[in-house]
């Protein structure tokens, strides 16, 4: 899940420190930077919400020189790789989906990394102990976990389908970002604190994130150079010089023998990708999934996500049930038990199509979902609750179930999520990631960019029944769920969120906010959440729990705090978000508390010049 850092307000002319890749601190001037975070904002000629202020500008200087909203993303998404390296940037990957206001269509775009060819399937066996690695700090600190990335790739193929500007151009505000640095605070500081271990496995790593042995100081200046070189040479070269030549070979290189440091205590276990496995990636071109809920067509990430499949199912279970004239404690209910059968056919069902038959059409049929509505009573069904028999179903009541999944959620939170929109109507949702707070650890020697551990979402264990088992060349299922809908084919609401397995139900839970209990757009994000994915229990807020936790508690449901284990972080999601009103404004929406806050903006404040 992203932390977005809170970056201090007086710093346009105060001396500050300036850390810089491979080099100790020294004073320099801070120049004006993007600080302030305004989380809902209403205006006209375009709008962004992101995680970040600097990236949320970077969105708004592409857009007010006449850059469409396919621009402004990528410019955005490249400024989130120099303030938010931790949860995103070009060692990772993602999913993008864009609305054409022309065309009146929505296409999306499969950015996910893949495993290289010379995987096995005992990759995550210790050869040592014939069992798999630990999972953290051991199989996510490694080059065994690192998946092709997908990034570059994506920003390239969104420009070229739908950008009015090359790359080159796209990426020029985050090399502005990362010459001249931003600033520090306490979250930023405290992430590197909190991954010292890892990053202190690696030289290159320690050279950026911890110059002389501490994390930046509060306040400091931060710049990467060496990353402002990276993106020089993609927008001099384009993709082909990440997937082709000198930096491919030193990516191949970096996970078949990281920089590992003299002193570390972790295994690090080594990768098999090659340059051959960069030369030969692509995105896919998909047609995104499409269901309708109340009127409404809501548009999502088709497989290897499963966000696309697993929000239409539940929604299309919901649609049975009229939770506007529920008591509010009664159709969280409904969201809770929509929400368990619609992951149960996920671990079932759900994998690459390149590599599982997945049941696409049958999980988002309106028949399917009928009945599986049938397993929702006036209590809490016993969990995990089983995938529906997609062989044989016909909407009756009640139908045989499929064996339960042996499914293990291994899915980290730290992600990053942004939505767009230009002054023509086109509209972007796009998520991205390098999956764990640091990725991998490995920071590419001289590049500046961490690399992805995220082929830790497949299963850790190879069953040959497990669709998302793993495999060479396959993408590794994901939940990132970036989301459109749209009413009588223009634009009523985009939206996403980072958050790992829960960007499901943060999703999910936002459109039920929205559109069947009422609330604004800025309401329905700020409203407490709880993540129910079909375990025993139901993982929430602290404010869920109290506002009810007792109410829910008496139909059966068990929920507990949020916080896994790998993070004591009490908060789901981070969620932009942009509505589309009536008057053609646009209304931008961030988190107001949540990672620290989010930053909304719009191109003009009024309709006029």
């Amino acid at each position: 899940m992203t932390h977005v850092r809170r970056q201090l307000a007086a710093v346009t002319a105060a001396l500050a420190l300036t850390v810089t890749s491979g080099a100790m601190a020294s004073p320099a001037l801070a120049d004006p930077r993007q600080t302030d975070k305004v989380p809902t904002v209403t205006g006209y000629g375009g709008a962004v919400s992101t995680v970040d202020p600097e990236a949320s500008a970077a969105a708004i200087e592409v857009l007010r020189k006449g850059g469409n909203a396919a621009d402004a993303a990528v410019a955005a998404a490249a400024t989130l790789g120099v303030t938010e390296p931790y949860s995103a940037g070009i060692g990772g990957g993602g999913y993008f989906v864009y609305y054409d206001a022309k065309t009146k269509q929505v296409g999306t775009i499969d950015g996910r990394e893949t495993a290289p060819a010379g995987i096995t399937n005992d990759a995550f066996i210790d050869p040592a102990t014939k069992k798999p690695y630990n999972f953290t700090p051991e199989l996510v600190t490694s080059g065994v976990s690192v998946g092709v990335p997908g990034t570059a790739a994506t920003w390239e193929q969104a420009l070229k389908r739908w950008g009015t500007m090359d790359l080159g151009d796209a990426l020029k505000p985050a090399i502005k970002v990362a010459t001249r640095g931003f600033v520090v605070d306490s979250t930023f500081r405290k992430q590197t604190l909190d991954n010292k271990l890892r990053f202190n496995a690696f030289t290159s790593t320690q050279d950026l994130f911890l110059p002389g042995g501490d994390a930046p100081a509060v306040g400091s200046v931060f710049q990467n150079h060496d990353l402002a070189a990276t993106y020089k040479l993609l927008a001099k070269e384009g993709a082909d010089a990440f997937y082709r030549g000198a930096l491919a070979e030193e990516i191949a290189k970096t996970v078949q023998a990281p920089p590992k440091t003299t002193d570390t205590t972790l295994p690090v276990p080594v990768g098999s990708m090659t340059a051959k496995d960069l030369a030969n990636y692509k995105v896919e071109n998909q047609d995104a999934t499409k269901v309708q809920y109340r009127g409404y067509d809501v548009y999502g990430m088709a497989p290897s996500s499963s966000g696309g499949t697993t929000v239409g199912e539940a929604l299309n279970i919901l649609e049975n049930y009229n939770l506007k004239d529920m008591q509010p404690v009664d159709a969280l209910h409904h969201y809770i038990e929509a929400s368990s059968l619609a992951y149960a056919d996920r671990g079932a069902y759900v994998g690459d199509p390149n590599f599982v038959n997945v049941p696409t059409q049958t999980l988002l049929s309106d028949v399917f979902a009928k009945e599986r509505a049938c397993e929702i009573g006036p209590t809490a069904a016993k969990k995990p609750v089983a995938p529906g028999n997609i062989e044989t179903y016909d909407g009756v009541c009640p139908s045989s179930a499929a064996p339960l999944a042996d499914e293990t959620d291994t899915e980290n939170i730290s992600t990053t999520n942004m939505t767009v929109a230009d002054k023509w109507g086109n509209v972007v949702e796009y998520t991205l990631t390098i999956e764990q707070t640091g990725g991998s650890g490995i920071v590419v020697p001289g590049r500046g960019f961490l690399l992805n551990n995220e082929l830790t979402d497949f299963s850790t264990e190879y069953k040959a029944t497990d669709p998302n088992r793993i495999e060479a060349g396959k993408r590794p299922r994901s939940s990132m769920s970036p989301t459109i809908i749209l009413k009588d084919g223009d634009p009523f609401l985009a939206l996403g969120s980072p958050g790992g397995s829960t960007i499901i139900t943060t999703v999910l839970q936002t459109i039920l906010n929205r559109v069947d209990l009422g609330m604004t757009v800025s309401e329905a994000l700020a409203a407490p959440r709880a993540a129910p994915r079909n375990g025993t229990t139901v993982t929430s807020e602290p404010a869920f729990i109290a506002k009810y936790g007792d109410a829910l508690k008496s139909l059966g449901h068990q929920l507990v705090p949020a916080g896994d284990g790998l993070t004591s972080d009490p908060e789901i999601g981070a969620a932009t978000a942009i509505e589309f009103n009536k008057d053609g404004s646009t209304t931008a929406a961030a988190e107001p508390v949540r990672r620290g806050g989010g930053s909304a903006m719009v191109v003009k404040a009024t309709k006029g010049r």
